[in-house]
């Protein structure tokens, strides 16, 4: 079967990182994957046996997502607007898939909404049409009013086929983030956590006896770096590493490198093996992010984890205060997060009893891939 997975990051990467993971999944099932990607380009991401179709990209201006910007940081313009809409329902046209999957869409990207309604309209009225699903995390950001559930809900309504939500029902339903309506409610197909394979540890034990710093893809990891060189001169027992992601990764590395001073710390790009590297690690600071969250629970990394909650955003809070009942997970709310309350947090991850990695189902994107083929098989 041919696959169309569209998705649109505007902060950091973790949409578009599941979004190839489920491409990859596609792929491996011997299936056509193709991901529109409409975010921020992030070639360090895997998109082995996917085809990956850039379109003019956009991102948020930091954390206000109602303002879109180009690649240059200026706003967006109409025209660019309308060349997305063109791009995607031209791709779908010459793709004619079997199976379109929406990230997030319609339980947010709302300001992408004509973009998504384009295509959804095209694909609908299409002779042939394909299988519509939309692809969501565990926790989503609660609506602000009840009028957006109630639209999400039409429009899963009207245009969409089911609904893979990528978590445990037992654990972490829907219903903890979202209000699951009695019409939706039939449409939700739990897949359990999409994640990649375990890495495995390091070939060569990059990362061992180290606090491994990382903030994802984005711009938003500035206070969690600085306080960690904080932390890192204060207290040098320890060895850092601070793994600096997102398009302006060398300035924030040269601003960030003064601060280290005589500390044990080291100061480079986001790695490829990152993965692989917390296998070996004493301990992980990092943000409480969908694939963040897995990685950590593949290698039962000690972790320290500060969920993010700039702009009223409660996802990352939520997440974290699940994780928080588990040994060798500490959370910090930003607003507390000190060289002080750091390191005390890192001293009792580290001296917890080592987490079992083998409790949690990780093969959330093989079930997303059965899902979709049997949903699809059945409208044949």
């Amino acid at each position: 079967m041919k696959v169309l997975i569209v998705v649109t990051h505007l902060l950091g990467t973790g949409h578009l990182a599941r979004a190839l993971t489920l491409g990859r999944a596609f792929s491996a099932a011997g299936h056509k994957a193709v991901v529109a990607s409409g975010g921020m380009p992030a070639p360090h991401l895997n998109s082995d046996g996917v085809t990956l179709n850039q379109l003019p990209p956009l991102r948020s201006d930091g954390t206000n997502f109602t303002t879109l910007l180009t690649e240059r940081g200026l706003p967006a313009s109409a025209e660019m607007l309308k060349t997305r809409i063109s791009a995607l329902i031209s791709l779908a046209n010459d793709l004619r898939p079997d199976i379109l999957i929406t990230e997030l869409y319609p339980f947010g990207r709302r300001i992408l909404a004509d973009e998504f309604l384009a295509l959804l309209k095209y694909v609908h009225s299409s002779s042939h049409r394909p299988v519509v699903l939309a692809s969501i995390r565990d926790i989503l950001a609660p609506p602000s009013k009840p009028a957006k559930a109630e639209r999400s809900e039409a429009i899963i309504a009207k245009y969409y086929d089911g609904v893979l939500v990528h978590s445990d029902e037992a654990s972490a339903p829907l219903d903890i983030s979202w209000p699951v309506g009695e019409a939706l409610r039939p449409k939700l197909h739990y897949t359990g956590y999409v994640a990649p394979p375990p890495a495995g540890p390091h070939s060569e034990y990059a990362g061992k006896d180290e606090i491994l710093v990382s903030a994802g893809g984005g711009p938003v990891g500035a206070h969690l770096f600085r306080i960690a060189l904080a932390a890192a001169q204060l207290h040098k027992d320890y060895n850092w590493r601070l793994l600096v992601g997102g398009q302006n990764a060398e300035a924030m590395i040269a601003e960030l490198r003064p601060a280290a001073g005589s500390a044990p710390v080291t100061i480079e790009p986001a790695r490829p093996d990152f993965r692989q590297m917390l296998y070996h690690a004493t301990a992980s600071l990092s943000m409480c992010g969908y694939n963040t969250t897995l990685d950590l629970l593949q290698a039962a990394t000690p972790a320290v984890i500060v969920p993010f909650d700039d702009g009223n955003e409660v996802e990352q809070i939520l997440r974290a205060s699940a994780l928080a009942r588990l040994p060798g997970f500490e959370v910090i709310r930003s607003a507390d997060l000190t060289a002080k309350t750091l390191f005390e947090a890192l001293n009792k991850v580290i001296q917890d009893p080592r987490r079992d990695a083998t409790n949690v189902s990780f093969d959330g994107a093989d079930q997303s891939v059965a899902i979709a083929c049997q949903i699809a098989r059945a409208r044949r």
